[in-house]
């Protein structure tokens, strides 16, 4: 008995021994790597933030700006008119007098003939000179049943200033874009040709001389229109012939 409690007590104590020799005979566990800050993965993830704002502001940029110049440049077309020759009538158009005032170029000659000479500048020698040729023989083309009207593509103010410089008698119409003044063959290369127009009473076009010089202009149109007013009475006479 005596030997069974001597090894009962040796393997009690050697219990022990046992046990650590067990852990340490575990191997050593590995270091965990320090964690990275959270403000680190936070500045990280505010940088790819701030980096893709950067590159989506960059890239809506670089998209606005070509949209804003195709927007610029698809400007809507000027519109262009038919050309007008002899026979044809007054086109559908609103343009501005000299007063500012929108006129519908198509009831021009519904009353009485139209007379229209144009004018490469305003306030410029030779175009005063035709401008006032028409002033003074204007009692002589309203005893005939037509009307004057000077035509340009002066600004209405610089219209205006002329029409009360010189004591011009009939109104003037402003056409910026020349888009009347292309139609009767009277515009080229951003220019104006000095030029006149007869439209009788209807609006047809029955005579034109372009171009023509600033003093002939105002004595042929008359020619012109005394001749068309004595024709009626001449026609049956015509006609029995």
């Amino acid at each position: 008995m005596p030997p069974r409690k001597a090894s009962g007590a040796d393997n009690a104590s050697a219990e022990p021994p046992r046990r650590s020799g067990r852990l340490a005979a575990q191997p050593a566990p590995e270091p965990k790597p320090a964690a990275k800050p959270k403000t680190t993965k936070k500045r990280s993830a505010e940088a790819v933030t701030e980096e893709g704002k950067d590159g989506e502001s960059s890239t809506a940029a670089k998209k606005s700006k070509p949209d804003a110049e195709s927007s610029e440049e698809k400007e809507e077309p000027t519109p262009q008119l038919a050309s007008i020759n002899i026979g044809d009538s007054l086109p559908t158009l609103t343009l501005k007098n000299e007063k500012g005032e929108d006129i519908q170029i198509a009831d021009l000659a519904a009353e009485k003939g139209v007379i229209l000479f144009l004018v490469p500048k305003a306030d410029t020698p030779g175009c005063t000179n035709q401008a006032c040729g028409f002033r003074d023989s204007y009692p002589d083309f309203t005893s005939v049943n037509y009307t004057v009207y000077c035509l340009s593509a002066d600004s209405p103010t610089a219209q205006s200033k002329w029409q009360t410089k010189k004591e011009l008698p009939y109104p003037l119409i402003s056409d910026p874009k020349r888009l009347l003044i292309t139609a009767l063959g009277a515009g080229e290369g951003g220019k104006t040709k000095r030029s006149h127009f007869i439209f009788e009473k209807g609006g047809k076009l029955v005579d034109k001389k372009l171009p023509v010089t600033p003093a002939d202009s105002p004595k042929l149109a008359l020619e012109f229109v005394k001749k068309a007013q004595e024709q009626p009475s001449q026609q049956p006479e015509e006609e029995q012939k």
